[in-house]
Formats: structure tokens, sequence, C-alpha cells
């Protein structure tokens, strides 16, 4: 692999659409990137052709995206509570499955590593595990007391993390189907506004780094305005085993937005996107050290979904302005 270089990162594509952009995911094997839209579309932009084909069957916007490791399909989670199954690579795609799978929003979804579970979280306040490749439920887990914002697969398989409203975390034993522990909360990542009766926060983003001892959580904080949801990005790193905050990443300029994307990179480094009233920004922190980041990119427009390519030299992402951007780091 290539050694990236922050400082270098600049636009090497875009893509213009009809309508915002909700959330994107790179396929594996680095042909398309898959981006939902407010048009209740997911759409799979082949980065060869620089063309896109538009994949229907939600009733509203999709903000959960996943493949196999194969690549062969994809899955998409929509806030219309449904989870659909896609051959990936077909000319024409049509849904395999579609899984009326939570009553409310899927907030997102996650693949297993090696493919054979697809899970998904909601506004149900439940986790779902699903059979990659019969559609069937695997396993229910409950236990949040609120709207469940995202769940990652642990990188060995072993174990699934979710993180709710509240910035509480839970690992679930995928085999038992039962809590395997809590992990208390982020509790950057919530705020109940006293002045609008209002509750903001859960993890916009969320991700482990590669050796699996760390699960990234990201979001907004230091909430000044839930009804316009001012705050600040934020990036709350957590010990997968002991539910300890290890690190807290931030902005060194405070601007006004959310974290909406986070990766792992292998060189060390964490890659986030973050977007709202301040603008977007694609950031860098160093794995270890100083909490502030070590390069920062300035956005067209700002960013509200993110995906790293397999081959980790490039980033997609979701903009508000129309456009799928894709983002070279050699």
């Amino acid at each position: 692999m290539s050694t990236i270089e922050p400082a270098k990162a600049h636009v090497e594509l875009e893509h213009p659409h009809a309508r915002p952009l909700t959330a994107c995911h790179w396929d594996p094997l680095g042909r398309y990137v898959f981006f939902g839209a407010e048009d209740y579309g997911v759409h799979r932009f082949d980065v060869a052709t620089k063309t896109a084909v538009p994949l229907m069957a939600h009733d509203s916007w999709v903000r959960g995206l996943g493949c196999s490791p194969s690549g062969e399909q994809l899955y998409s989670g929509g806030y219309d509570g449904r989870l659909v199954w896609w051959p990936a690579a077909a000319e024409k795609p049509e849904p395999i499955r579609v899984v009326d799978a939570h009553r409310g929003w899927i907030r997102e979804l996650a693949v297993s590593p090696v493919g054979e579970l697809v899970a998904s979280c909601g506004n149900d306040n439940l986790v779902k595990l699903w059979n990659a490749t019969d559609g069937s439920q695997v396993h229910e887990f409950s236990g949040h007391e609120s709207h469940v914002y995202n769940v990652a697969f642990s990188p060995n398989g072993e174990s699934l993390v979710s993180c709710d409203l509240h910035g509480k975390l839970k690992a679930w034993d995928l085999k038992s189907g039962k809590l395997q522990r809590d992990l208390g909360a982020a509790e950057a990542l919530y705020l109940y506004d006293k002045s609008f009766l209002a509750d903001i926060g859960g993890a916009r983003c969320m991700n482990f780094r590669s050796d699996g001892n760390q699960v990234a959580v990201g979001g907004i904080t230091k909430v000044t305005n839930a009804f316009a949801g001012i705050g600040e990005a934020v990036v709350v790193l957590v010990e997968a085993e002991s539910g300890k905050v290890a690190r807290q990443l931030e902005a060194k300029e405070k601007v006004h937005g959310t974290t909406w994307g986070i990766a792992h990179h292998s060189q060390g480094l964490w890659v986030g996107v973050a977007g709202g009233g301040g603008g977007g920004w694609l950031y860098f922190w160093n794995e270890e050290g100083e909490p502030q980041e070590i390069f920062k990119l300035k956005l067209k427009s700002p960013g509200r979904g993110m995906s790293l390519a397999a081959d980790g030299l490039r980033v997609a992402v979701a903009h508000s302005d129309n456009h799928l951007r894709i983002y070279s780091l050699v």
C-alpha cells in the first residue's frame, strides 16, 4: 500500500446529483460507491465510468449501507424501517429481499467481517441480527432505553457494539444472543436541552480500531441549541473491553457541526468528516497522542456521510450540496 499524506488530500472526482446526499459506502472491491439521497433512492456510482444507476425500494431516506465482503451483495436500511438486499453489480439491480425490520427508522446497519450476518438498529430501541443468506432473524437485542443510533462488529466478529441516543454503549454476544457487557456512556455525545425540552445526541458514526481495542463514536457535543442542532463535532474513543473513555478527538478551531463519519486507517490515523453550520471538514488525527487533528481539509459543503476505500488511498464523502466527492489521500 502507498503511504498516504493527509496534507495532499484533494478532490479526485465529483458526481453531481439531483438532491442532497445522506450517506455513502465503498464497495469492498473499489468498483463502486453507493450513496443514499433525499430522493429516497440508493445510487450506485461506477468509479471507472463515472455513471450512476438508481436502486429504488425505499419510501424514505437511507442512512444505512453495507456490502458483503465479496462485493456481491449490497444491504440498505432506511427511515421507512425496511432492510433491503440487492445484487450489487447487476446491470439493473432489483431487490433480492425486503424485510420490514424495525418499527420506525433504521438508523444504521453493519455487516460482519466474514459476511454471514447483518446487524441493524433503530428508533424502536432495538438491535437486530439477520442471516445474510436467507434474511431470517437470528437475534433481537433489547436493553437500550432510547433510540439506537449505530452498530459496529468487532474486527474478530465475536461481538457487536451498539450506541443509543444517550451515548450508552452495549456489547452483545453473537452466539448466545445476550448482553455481553455494558460499556457505560460516551457522555460527551448527549445533552438534554432544558430550554427546548429536547434530547440531542447519539453516535452519528461508529467504527472499531483495526486491532479491535477501541471503538470510535462520533457525533455532536457542547450543544447550545438542540432545536437548531448547534454544537461542536466530536469523536470519543472508548476502550472495547472496559468501556473507559480513552480519548476525545476534537478540532483545534471549534466549528459548529456534527461528526458524520469516522474510520481507522491502517497507517495509524483516524479519519473523520464533519458537517453543519460551520461548513464541512475532513479531519485526520493520530491514533495516539494529542487530541487535536494533525491536518484538516476544508470541504465545499458539509459532509453527511463518509467511507474509506479498502485500499486506504481514497475517501468518499456524501455532501449536502447534491454531490458525491471522492478525495485522494496521496
